[in-house]
């Protein structure tokens, strides 16, 4: 065993290195997508809905990447994603300006569906890979968890930036095929190097196993349904929206402005965001507890998140529009609301691998992530929704229900062995 393990090391640390270029990339076409067609007049509820298909489709490839996974192996679900992902952002770059808004929006909805079946792909291999090659003893798997959870969205928060600058300097078109060209030659260069190390799969495995029978699954997978609900009902149209409102004159140069402004602070939130992620385990000095009080803190923490878009909602209600004041206070307790909701993050992607058994650990991993999936999808048709019929203000008091959800849920996890009497 010990032989094994720096082979599988090397295997791990390829995988990573491959799903940082492609978050990297997702993070810039999510900026790009949204600021360029915001610029073309598309209203809220159309922005919402060219990222609908990307959440419907990890929903589905979550499901399906589990069982490939434990079938034919990680390595080709890691590929696939890659793969996919490249030929979305070629697809993009076809997309032809004298089409009408019906075409557009449903050409880039089936792009966008595509990069999710992608970034659902490369994200199961990645996070199953902890469970099988992370140390066991002092709180190792926590640890390997929050590193790796945390640093891809400090890249993801870099791609925010990326799309925006890209968006700035070369276009639209432009931006996408760079990033094709980047992320073939990262996914060729992982394929030619790849080192083994990773398991290869059972030829038996049945589709029927990805559903979970275990309850601590399910009660944990209904909780990061509303945990992400609650984030993306504001991230994905509403704060974007409502910054671009505030910082942009409408003119060429006042739009080059404020994408760069936005992408900042959408970087920023993320990047800080990732930080806060890698380090929970110490926040929550996981190495010094037992398993089973790391379990009954979820609903604890999911509590303390909710503060802070109630107290947002109250001062929007207290405003009657935008305000420098009220800018700032969005600003911090949106900051607040990452630091909170990274280490509640962070805690789940623990839990979903310690309730998870080896033998079985691709198809939690992609039960839970379809849950995932299913917040984003609730949350970003709820972003556009409720931002046009209330603004900002409904957008908060929204995701202050879904947090509500989130602990309800989080508190059903039982700290004592599946099975066990009660």
């Amino acid at each position: 065993m010990s032989g094994a393990r720096p082979e599988g090391l090397a295997a791990y640390g390829a995988v990573t290195a491959a799903y940082w270029a492609f978050m990297l990339t997702d993070g810039a076409l999510r900026m790009l997508v949204l600021l360029h067609f915001h610029t073309l007049g598309f209203s809220p509820v159309q922005l919402a809905y060219l990222f609908i298909l990307y959440e419907v489709a990890g929903m589905v490839t979550n499901l399906a990447a589990g069982w490939i996974a434990a079938r034919f192996g990680l390595t080709s679900t890691l590929y696939a994603g890659l793969a996919l992902q490249v030929v979305a952002l070629v697809a993009l770059a076809q997309l032809d300006p004298g089409w009408s808004i019906a075409l557009s929006v449903g050409f880039v909805m089936c792009v966008q569906g595509l990069s999710g079946v992608a970034k659902d792909l490369a994200k199961m291999s990645s996070k199953s890979a902890v469970k099988l090659l992370a140390p066991s003893e002092g709180g190792g798997l926590f640890r390997w968890v929050a590193v790796l959870t945390g640093s891809k969205n400090a890249v993801k928060g870099m791609g925010f930036l990326l799309g925006a600058a890209l968006l700035a300097t070369l276009g639209f078109m432009g931006a996408v095929l760079a990033m094709a060209a980047a992320l073939a030659a990262v996914g060729l260069a992982v394929v030619l190097f790849m080192p083994a190390g990773l398991p290869r799969g059972r030829k038996g495995t049945k589709f029927s196993e990805v559903f979970s029978k275990s309850a601590n699954v399910n009660w944990l997978s209904a909780a990061r349904v509303f945990l992400f609900g609650a984030r993306d009902v504001w991230f994905v149209v509403g704060i974007p929206i409502y910054f671009y409102a505030v910082l942009s004159d409408g003119t060429e140069a006042g739009n080059r402005a404020a994408f760069f402004m936005i992408g900042i602070f959408m970087a920023v939130w993320v990047i800080l965001y990732g930080m806060v992620q890698a380090a929970a385990p110490a926040i929550l000095r996981a190495a010094h507890r037992p398993e089973g009080e790391l379990i009954r803190a979820a609903r604890g923490w999911a509590l303390a998140l909710l503060t802070v878009p109630a107290a947002l909602t109250v001062a929007l209600a207290l405003s009657p529009g935008p305000q420098t004041w009220l800018t700032v206070v969005l600003v911090l307790g949106l900051l607040a609301f990452g630091a909170l909701f990274a280490v509640n993050s962070s805690l789940h992607s623990y839990l979903i691998l310690a309730f998870s058994r080896s033998e079985r650990v691709t198809m939690d991993v992609g039960f839970y992530y379809m849950a995932n999936a299913g917040g984003r999808l609730i949350g970003t048709l709820l972003s556009g929704l409720t931002y046009q019929l209330g603004g900002l203000t409904f957008v908060m008091a929204t995701a202050s229900a879904l947090v509500v959800l989130a602990a309800l849920t989080s508190g059903r996890l039982s700290d004592r062995p599946e099975g066990a009497p009660a």
